[in-house]
Formats: C-alpha cells, structure tokens, sequence
C-alpha cells in the first residue's frame, strides 16, 4: 500500500476517528489493555478502512478549519464508542440493585478495568457479559461498526445536531433503566416477598430479633436465587447487545449528513 501527500490529511482522520473509538469502546478501551495494543489496533483498523473506502479530497480553510474536522471525527468516534461503553454498565447498575435487596451493597469493589466501584453481583454479570461477547463473536460487530460508519459518515462531512443527540441520550437512558430493572425483577419480588413474611412475624412475635434473622435470611435467598437466575443470563445478554445494535444504528443516523 502507498501512501501520498495528497490522501495524506484523509488518512489522519481515519485514524483519529479510530482512535477515538478503541479509546471509548467496550472490550477495546478498558484499562487493563496496554496502550501499545491500543495504538496498534487503532492503526491496523485504519489501513484496513483506507483500503476498503475509496479517499475524498477534503475542504478547509486554514489551521482553524483543519482543527474543527479533526474535533468532529475524534466527536463521532468518541459518541460512537462511549454509547456502546454505556450498554455494558446496565449490568453494573442491576447488579447494585440486587446486592442493595439482599444485604450485600456494602461487599463494594474497585474494578480497575472500568474506574467504578462495583459490587459482587454487578461484577459477575459484568464478567459474564463480556465472556458471551467474545465467545459470540459480538466484538467483531463492535470492529464492523466504526468500519461502516465511513460509509454512513464520510470523513469531513458528519454533522453534529444537538437535538437529535438530546433525543438519541434521553431515549437510551430511558432504555438502560427499564433493561436493568427487567434484569433486578426477579430478585426485586422474592425480597419484597421475604419482607412481608417478616413484617407478619415481626407482628406475630415481637420477641423475635427480625432484623439479625432478616439479613441472613435474604443473603441465603439471594445467593440461591442467583444460582437460578443463571439460566437467564443468554437472555440478559440478548437485551444488553440488542440495546447496543440499536444505539450504533441511531448514532450513525444523528451524524449522517
């Protein structure tokens, strides 16, 4: 491949848009991944693009103008790669619902690959999610996804409107609560259960300590839930990847011109 002083500024910008990308993105961007490793799939993914999509002649005027197109392609990579980031935090916030339910919000850990404090249960389903995006090869849609966007998104003519992005955010926030209470119900309605039986026998023994028996109580039960619940995680995955397809498709669609 040969490389010329003219396709040399469309080059830059592929492998800005890129970078920013693998910067944000799940799997790509977390911590435990040296940067050396990021900087060469960042540059291995842009010899791939400039191959696959043929180099437009871009239009600036100035230093200034050639500034404002580097910030609106690292804008589409980093918009791209962060919405994907925030589909894998459903799981942290449903597991920080079910640990609160069952006594086990204070069992918190720092999870040097993501910079948050996570609990037991989040960081299970945290790890679990990420073992089925591998094992399913959903990576791979993550790769085809920022490689596609030059075709929705050529370099030098994305678009940023604010309004459709307003929108694009307060819909998948509005998503990211409902898929992790749909995840936390089950747990949610065996502890209310668990807390109307003890209401009654705090009323029907008043002698009784409640309080000391009830976080055993919902510890055991929730571990025990959680053991069945795993024939649902394939279904959890399904919702969280979903969620993710359709969030890259409108984020395409708020930056096409």
């Amino acid at each position: 491949m040969s490389f010329t002083i003219e396709n040399l500024e469309y080059d830059l910008m592929v492998l800005v848009r890129i970078s920013s990308f693998v910067m944000a993105a799940p799997f790509f961007g977390y911590r435990s991944i040296p940067i050396r490793i990021k900087a060469a799939i960042s540059v291995l993914l842009s010899i791939v693009v400039l191959y696959a999509v043929p180099p437009t002649v871009l239009s600036y005027e100035g230093v200034f103008g050639f500034s404002v197109l580097i910030m609106k392609e690292a804008l589409v990579g980093v918009v791209l790669g962060l919405m994907c980031n925030l589909c894998f935090y459903i799981v942290s916030l449903a597991g920080q619902i079910m640990d609160m339910e069952m006594g086990l919000s204070m069992a918190n850990m720092y999870d040097p690959t993501t910079n948050i404090q996570v609990t037991v249960t989040g960081n299970i389903y945290n790890y679990y999610l990420m073992l089925v995006l591998v094992v399913t090869n959903t990576h791979y849609y993550i790769i085809r996804a920022i490689t596609d966007s030059f075709r929705y998104v050529p370099i030098g003519e994305a678009i940023i409107r604010t309004n459709v992005l307003k929108d694009l955010i307060v819909g998948f926030m509005a998503n990211y609560f409902i898929i992790a209470i749909r995840i936390v119900l089950p747990v949610f309605c065996c502890m209310l259960l668990i807390n109307v039986i003890l209401g009654v026998l705090t009323k029907a023994a008043p002698q009784m300590n409640m309080f000391a028996v009830g976080i055993q109580i919902k510890v055991i039960v929730g571990i025990i839930l959680l053991i069945i619940l795993v024939q649902t995680l394939p279904t959890v995955s399904d919702f969280i990847f979903q969620e993710m397809k359709e969030v890259i498709t409108d984020v395409m669609h708020s930056f096409s011109p």
